[in-house]
């Protein structure tokens, strides 16, 4: 009431707290009335409190990267166009065993600034044209994260079936480990039960949470583990 005599409520860190804190025991329909602030603002607020905690550029060194020595540059142009088969990765192997240590997203930049496909195409269908034609056949997993009031950020493994949209959700936990991942494997193993059969391909990408164990669980169904590109 104090800080109101003097124009516009500014509210304080703490008062943001309670604020947040009390939101809850309203009933909506009388938000309006009585509370003095908006839903909006009360996601405002913890939009700007989890990108504060998550900000790290004043650890940040002022210089950044040194740019590619033009030298480096022409090499890589060369060696994708007199080997037009070589991807990113290959040619960054290759000017690693000639002494030139750099990134593959380095690689991949400068290939793309230069008009150049950093991942030719190889036999086969394109990853475009194998999700269209197996959707029914695939179920993706990944995983996903979420920050609550207190800034606690928490983890949920995800399964989507490409065919149907389905979305299967698992348990949250702040502390995701490959067993973890296994056990919800097997639940949602359990929770599609015949329809298993029509799926043939598990798409996930390289986390180490995932495992041998967590493939297990699919394989022995006859799906296909595939890995998406690092």
């Amino acid at each position: 009431m104090r800080r109101q005599i003097n124009g516009r409520v500014r509210h304080e860190p703490f008062d943001r707290f309670w604020l947040a804190a009390l939101s809850g025991l309203i009933p909506r329909c009388r938000w309006r009335g009585v509370f003095p602030v908006t839903p909006g603002t009360l996601l405002a607020w913890h939009r700007r409190f989890i990108a504060a905690k998550w900000d790290h550029s004043a650890r940040r060194a002022p210089a950044g990267r040194p740019p590619t020595r033009a030298a480096l540059r022409k090499l890589i142009l060369r060696l994708a166009r007199e080997n037009t088969r070589w991807g990113h990765r290959r040619i960054q192997g290759e000017l690693a065993r000639l002494g030139h240590p750099i990134a593959a997203s380095t690689v991949w930049n400068i290939l793309t600034a230069a008009g150049i496909d950093p991942a030719p195409r190889r036999t086969g269908p394109t990853w475009r044209e194998f999700l269209t034609n197996q959707a029914e056949s695939i179920i993706a997993a990944d995983f996903f994260h979420l920050d609550t009031v207190f800034g606690r950020r928490l983890y949920a493994l995800a399964f989507l079936e490409h065919g149907t949209r389905r979305l299967h959700i698992s348990n949250v936990t702040a502390h995701p480990s490959r067993e973890w991942a296994v056990q919800q494997a097997r639940n949602v193993a359990a929770d599609l039960n015949t329809r298993m059969e029509p799926l043939r391909f598990l798409l996930r990408d390289r986390d180490g949470k995932y495992g041998q164990s967590f493939d297990a669980v699919f394989e022995a169904d006859g799906i296909d583990v595939i890995k998406s590109a690092p």
